[in-house]
């Protein structure tokens, strides 16, 4: 543990102000941030340890007593600290490793060591920043690399690119930076993944004014990232690319733009994602509607839903977060559902993050880092056996193995309570297939609550076509409305469109894929070297992790990618195919043993073909592992 540092922000929670912080503190990780203060464990008690139960308070069940005792112990320790009192030498290696274990209330398999402690980042460094040598830098600096996308991770790639010195280009058809962030202004959007864990790990953000930040407050975030960093010199906005082709001769690509503009670089990297392309369902009739009409992720602001009667088709995210915002106003809603989503219990979905809690994080040393843990293990690997089947399972319906008939028997009690004896709403909104199978929405009570406004009506019938003035479903009936809104997801099954790709032999990537997305680790396919894909096929994650993981992860295996090739002096990188193809077969085989692979269960992870293109079905520690470095024999080198 050499090196460990201490924030740089001075201590400056005293009196009522440390109390009030205090009170907003998440236990378990103040305790292990305490032995930084104090130099001892003797709190860590066994009696002490956090279990952390689906239903539980997120403290870890950890008693009044105890807590006040900690509570204690802790402003002590801050006060001596305010007083001028040296922190204690860093914590040894076994005792970090036992205090990892203490805060995640479970024994963490050695294998998670490495990434863990790089997560939890003690020592104060940037552990994925490149570190090339001056030669590498200087062969690097030749490079031109083209980034398609200001999202976040065209951004996370921007800067890592930066930091080794590879010139790039980004590509944006937006206004602004932000990506997903920027497109979706509908009404209540907002992440579902806690900030403190939707953040850069190099650019944490002490200030977040909820758990879980609005889309404005996100945007925020990332245009500040792009300011901070001088990537805005850099992007071109308004392009949208049409195209982009390798040329076999000069082993280069070359990028057009709708607007005729063209870039030519050594290696292309999307950062365009998975959720990007509107999808509009294929309902007769839907050109026929005579009224406003829009789809969520281009929400259309001028429209005034106030009195109006408003159609929603979808029960998605979107609609999920927008349908109890507009409710309060609009005359009518009439919600249209195909199967409805699991409700992840969050209670605190919609609080506010109080001053004290900032205070912690911004002056008490390591107890942040701490906190970013304790998330990063209970909301990622912690949580991964609950969606994967048990092959000797022969539970009841909706369940795939002993802890998935546990879960779903919680989740359904949940329901039930907020149904409040409602029989019809109760079934309609339990969901038949496994937890995991579909996306699950955190849950703060406000989707039924709205559902059981007298002006709202849930429709379980299937639509069947558009009219004019309304919303036909299978029973015949037509449900009038003034405003219809399409909360019905993104073509995700549909990677890097609309762009067209041609690689090696003019062949396009669409063409090769027919329909079916591949690629190795997600990020690159035979036939298109130097071509590299975040956010690409099978790296979506359902219930372990932050995309944000994912993202920094494969930034990291490409930059460490060109550093290959300028090594080896070469002027292309290419995956082999046995490679690709034995990694494809690995990630469906796995597939089929997750609740969203199983039989019978469909959603927007599987594709057209009914494989699942989209999720990472092994643990996140796996993904870490093999997007340390490129393995030089995965490749060919020309």
């Amino acid at each position: 543990m050499d090196g460990e540092t201490a924030p740089a922000t001075p201590f400056a929670l005293t009196g009522e102000d440390l109390d009030a912080a205090l009170a907003e503190a998440h236990i378990p990780s103040l305790m292990v941030a305490l032995v930084h203060l104090t130099g001892n464990t003797d709190h860590l008690t066994e009696a002490r340890r956090p279990v952390y139960e689906v239903l539980g308070d997120g403290q870890g069940g950890i008693s009044e007593a105890d807590t006040k005792a900690i509570r204690d112990l802790a402003k002590q320790a801050l006060a001596d600290l305010a007083a001028g009192k040296p922190l204690p030498p860093p914590p040894t290696a076994a005792q970090v490793r036992f205090m990892m274990d203490f805060v995640a209330g479970a024994e963490i398999p050695e294998r998670y060591g490495p990434m863990l402690m790089e997560q939890l980042g003690l020592d104060g460094t940037d552990a994925d920043r490149p570190v090339w040598t001056p030669q590498e830098k200087a062969a690097g600096a030749k490079l031109k690399v083209i980034i398609i996308g200001a999202g976040m991770s065209g951004l996370l790639t921007a800067i890592r690119l930066s930091q080794a010195g590879v010139g790039y280009t980004i590509l944006d058809k937006n206004p602004d930076v932000g990506g997903t962030w920027l497109e979706n202004s509908y009404p209540g959007c907002r992440v579902d993944t806690p900030n403190h864990l939707y953040s850069l790990s190099f650019e944490p953000n002490h200030d977040w004014p909820q758990r879980y930040s609005t889309q404005d407050v996100l945007l925020g975030y990332f245009q500040r990232l792009a300011d901070k960093w001088g990537l805005r010199e850099h992007i071109q906005f308004g392009a949208e690319v049409e195209e982009a082709r390798f040329d076999e001769g000069s082993a280069s690509w070359t990028v057009t733009t709708k607007d005729g503009r063209s870039f030519t670089g050594n290696a292309v990297i999307s950062a365009v994602g998975q959720l990007n392309q509107p999808n509009f369902p294929n309902i007769p009739g839907r050109e026929l509607f005579e009224g406003p009409n829009f789809h969520s992720a281009r929400w259309d602001h001028s429209v005034d839903l106030k009195g109006k009667k408003v159609a929603v088709i979808g029960t998605g995210a979107s609609a999920f977060q927008f349908v109890p915002k507009i409710a309060p106003e609009a005359g009518q809603v009439t919600v249209f559902q195909r199967s409805p989503p699991w409700l992840a219990p969050t209670e605190d979905y919609h609080e506010t993050v109080g001053e004290g809690k900032k205070g912690l994080l911004e002056h008490v040393p390591f107890y942040d880092k701490w906190y970013r843990f304790y998330l990063f293990w209970t909301m990622t690997d912690g949580v991964y056996e609950a969606v994967k089947a048990d092959p000797a399972w022969n539970g009841p319906q909706g369940t795939i193995s002993e802890a998935s008939a546990g879960l779903r028997e919680l989740l359904v009690m949940k329901i039930g309570e907020q149904t409040g004896g409602d029989e019809k709403l109760f079934e309609a909104v339990t969901p038949q297939y496994p937890f995991g199978g579909k996306r699950a929405l955190r849950d703060n009570g406000v989707w039924i609550e709205a559902l059981r406004r007298p002006n709202v009506n849930l429709v379980t019938q299937p639509v069947t076509a558009v009219t004019k003035g309304g919303v036909v479903t299978a029973d015949g009936a037509e449900h009038p409305c003034d405003v219809l809104i399409y909360g019905t997801g993104f073509k995700a099954s549909q990677f890097l469109t609309p762009m067209k790709v041609v690689g090696k032999g003019g062949v396009s990537l669409h063409d090769a894929w027919d329909g079916d997305a591949r690629a190795y680790l997600g990020m690159t396919t035979p036939g298109f070297p130097n071509f590299f894909m975040l956010y690409g096929p099978n790296t979506n994650i359902v219930v372990n992790g932050s995309i944000i993981f994912f993202s920094e992860a494969s930034v990291r295996y490409i930059v460490e990618a060109l550093r290959l090739m300028v090594d080896e002096g070469a002027k292309t990188l290419e995956v082999k195919a046995d490679v690709h193809d034995a990694f494809n077969a690995k990630v469906d085989e796995a597939n089929a043993q997750m609740a969203w692979g199983v039989e019978g269960v469909s959603s927007w992870y599987k594709n057209a073909k009914g494989r699942v293109s989209q999720n990472w079905p092994f643990p996140l520690v796996d993904y870490w592992e093999a997007t340390r470095a490129p393995n030089r024999g995965d490749f060919e080198l020309n």
